[in-house]
């Protein structure tokens, strides 16, 4: 298991950036994490009464803190601070001085509010990029509104394509895929923004959103309703373009069946040993597998149930087929490529001790990422911040005295 200490220098190919982030629960977290791990230093700035909301995104907790906070925030520095007092405020301008990147994810109109909307800040900080993560973005008639994975799902059309059929209660992917793929779509904005920024000084806002991020992926399903004018529903773990390609029972558990396209739907039948298959001609070419998918799993189902999960992977592997087992999250920590590939990597956290936690998902040859320590206490680097930011030790014990900004000790 690899190991990411804090405390150590950043590495990775955004070592450098600089990243206040005022984002809480999920979406605007992942951004921040993304450019984590690839070596930005991200400041997350929190509210002094509780801090971000998924502290309280409990059970389960680990002495007191929070696991779901724990894997959003693993390797940013934390500062606890009053953005409604001035003195608060100007806190956090004096961090924005040389940050190149603020991220929020609040409800429209909020930094406004507060002072600190993006036509506030361009004008005092002309180089910052700033992004902002919402429910349906900055524009448009919902613009307003609040935002919630469910939510999101629901209106971007991805529940009506998910569960186990038609006819079936609508149903939601089982993560919040919105709330994840709107923060790695915000990550990839803001790398645009800072290529933009080093080629020529200027910042600029990048907005994206969880409705957003959910009609991205509906790519396969909305070329289908564009070409055809008819809404595709549901086919539980089958593809609407390509069979026999889902899951099938084993005489022990489920395992995965990618056999998308001609070659693999010949070494499928051999691996199978189901020459009568072949010379079916509902099943001859894609087209025909498509028009009788359902007839088409009833002819597979029987052999697969015949052997066991293992049995049948490692003859699929033999023959070339693409498949996999069926696993629980648990047994992906343990799987050995995902150990191989550092996705789940250990930390040392000041009250927790040694933790797990996920690793980054991109490699880089030259200029690795990792993830740099865990997440912070409630303000736990307030101090530290406020004198890289410029305050001195009177200056500091005076935000304290007034409750403009809090530190929690290991």
């Amino acid at each position: 298991m690899a190991d990411a200490k804090a405390g150590t220098a950043r590495s990775g190919p955004l070592a450098g950036m600089r990243v206040v982030e005022l984002a809480h629960i999920m979406a605007g977290p992942v951004c921040g994490l993304m450019l984590g791990d690839m070596g930005a230093e991200i400041v997350k700035v929190e509210k002094i009464e509780g801090g971000d909301d998924t502290r309280r995104s409990v059970p389960p907790a680990l002495e007191g803190e929070s696991a779901a906070y724990m894997m959003m925030n693993r390797g940013k520095r934390g500062i606890a601070l009053d953005l409604k007092a001035e003195d608060g405020k100007a806190v956090l301008r004096r961090l924005l001085a040389d940050a190149d990147v603020l991220i929020e994810n609040y409800r429209g109109g909020t930094m406004e509010r507060l002072g600190l909307g993006y036509e506030t800040l361009r004008r005092e900080f002309p180089g910052l990029i700033y992004c902002a993560l919402s429910g349906f973005g900055r524009t448009g008639p919902y613009a307003d509104r609040a935002g919630f994975d469910l939510v999101a799902q629901g209106m971007s059309g991805l529940m009506s394509i998910t569960g186990e059929g038609p006819g079936r209660p609508p149903m939601k992917c089982g993560p919040p895929v919105t709330d994840i793929t709107a923060g790695i779509l915000a990550a990839m904005g803001v790398l645009a923004a800072y290529a933009h920024k080093q080629r020529t000084g200027e910042g600029q806002a990048v907005d994206t959103s969880l409705f957003e991020a959910g009609i991205t992926l509906t790519y396969w399903q909305s070329a289908i309703a564009m070409a055809t004018g008819i809404a595709p529903g549901p086919m539980g773990s089958a593809h609407p373009l390509n069979a026999p390609y889902e899951a099938f029972q084993t005489a022990d558990g489920w395992i995965t069946i990618g056999a998308a396209n001609q070659t693999n739907w010949l070494r499928l039948l051999a691996a199978l040993g189901a020459d009568d298959l072949a010379a079916d001609p509902r099943f001859s070419q894609n087209r025909d597998r498509m028009a009788h998918r359902e007839a088409l799993a009833e002819a597979l189902a029987p052999h697969f149930r015949g052997a066991t999960s293992a049995e049948w992977l490692a003859r699929l592997e033999a023959g070339g087929v693409p498949a996999g087992p069926v696993l629980d999250v648990d047994a992906m920590h343990r799987d050995p490529q995902t150990l191989h590939r550092e996705m789940v990597v250990e930390v040392a956290h000041p009250r927790v001790g040694p933790m797990r936690t996920l690793g980054l998902p991109v490699k880089f040859s030259a200029t690795p990422g990792r993830v740099h320590g865990p997440a912070p206490l409630l303000g736990e680097h307030s101090r530290a911040i406020l004198s890289e930011a410029g305050y001195d030790a009177g200056e500091i014990d005076g935000l304290f005295a007034r409750g403009i900004v809090r530190e929690t000790a290991g």
